[in-house]
């Protein structure tokens, strides 16, 4: 028979070993501000699935509000709002957004460091360059969380370039590094609003855009305000990240972690096929823009002088040659590899 002592004792072991009923505590949302460095247009390819993607999973857990081009910060303080914790998270490569880093010459279009989209994945996943970004980033207080890769840069002309000669005086909108690069062959950088070039085209303050593959000057407008584009391009792909707040990121929990990598890497598959396609397609198929070519040997001698280019670089500091390293090892071992890795 069961005593009462031994009933009491039974149940008070039973009440220690289950959990105390307690009031359901209601979790805020937690909010992030990112801002692309690409317009409204362009965005809703390079970026807005990702982002849809990761809101619609993170659901109550976690929402990205996302802004387009200069809409909070100019694309120049990307970098300095972000470490501030103005802006949580940013898409862009690191030239455009005036990084304080060594690898900062690096972002957007390096030249001829790619021939091919697949390249920049392949460098920074298998020959090291993820590694040097994240020491280089944890160094200013911002995580760099993913690279990928873009479209390739080429030429687009109110008139026809088909020598080296016609680039001179040419006034073009282009990147920080690709237009020092340019400079030796008489180009003309301009550094303007993203969302100013298409006025700038009409009103005859620019020559042309070195910023975009095809694709993108039929989807954000460019291809109706420019005639010709030039199928010799000084890069094969645009490299661009991911990167967020290093408070903000170490605040998150590792699901949401995974979560927002997982998308990035959604982001970066969406661009390889619809880049890809989209040159190809519009290059054949494109009603806007007229397609020249510079000879293969007169260009022969700009790819000469990217690689001078990269030695200038590299003798700027330990970090620089470091990735100067790298991309003439990489470059080397697609060559020897030979097709379709390179042509001749």
């Amino acid at each position: 028979m069961t005593t009462r002592r031994k009933f009491l004792t039974t149940a008070a072991v039973g009440a220690a070993a289950a959990p105390l009923a307690t009031p359901a505590i209601a979790q805020s949302t937690i909010k992030w501000r990112m801002q692309t460095y690409a317009g409204a247009a362009l965005a809703e390819h390079v970026i807005d699935p990702a982002i849809n993607m990761f809101n619609k999973i993170a659901g109550d857990r976690m929402q990205i509000e996302l802004f387009y081009a200069d809409q909070l910060v100019p694309t120049g303080e990307l970098f300095r709002a972000m470490q501030r914790g103005t802006i949580d998270a940013v898409q862009s490569d690191d030239d455009s957004m005036a990084s304080p880093t060594e690898v900062t010459v690096f972002g957007g279009y390096f030249p001829f460091a790619s021939r091919y989209s697949l390249d920049v994945p392949v460098l920074f996943n298998q020959y090291g360059l993820n590694e040097i970004w994240d020491e280089e980033y944890s160094k200013v207080g911002v995580k760099h969380i993913s690279a990928g890769s873009w479209d390739p840069c080429h030429f687009a002309t109110k008139d026809p370039i088909r020598s080296l000669e016609d680039l001179k005086g040419k006034r073009v909108f282009t990147f920080p590094t690709a237009g020092r690069f340019l400079s030796q062959f008489g180009v003309v950088p301009v550094s303007l609003p993203w969302e100013d070039i298409e006025v700038a085209m009409q009103t005859g303050e620019l020559d042309g855009i070195a910023w975009s593959g095809i694709t993108e000057d039929y989807t954000v407008g460019w291809a109706d305000v420019t005639n010709y584009f030039l199928t010799n391009n000084i890069s094969g792909a645009w490299a661009g990240s991911f990167f967020a707040n290093q408070d903000r990121w170490n605040e998150l929990p590792e699901d949401l972690q995974a979560l927002f990598r997982v998308c990035c890497d959604q982001s970066h598959y969406y661009r390889q096929w619809w880049y890809w396609g989209g040159e190809a397609s519009l290059r054949v198929n494109g009603p806007k823009m007229e397609l020249t070519t510079i000879p293969d040997a007169e260009w022969a001698t700009v790819e000469d002088a990217a690689v001078k280019f990269w030695d200038e670089i590299a003798a700027e500091s330990e970090t620089k040659a470091k990735v100067v390293k790298i991309i003439k090892q990489y470059n080397a071992d697609m060559v020897k590899a030979g097709r379709p890795y390179r042509y001749g």
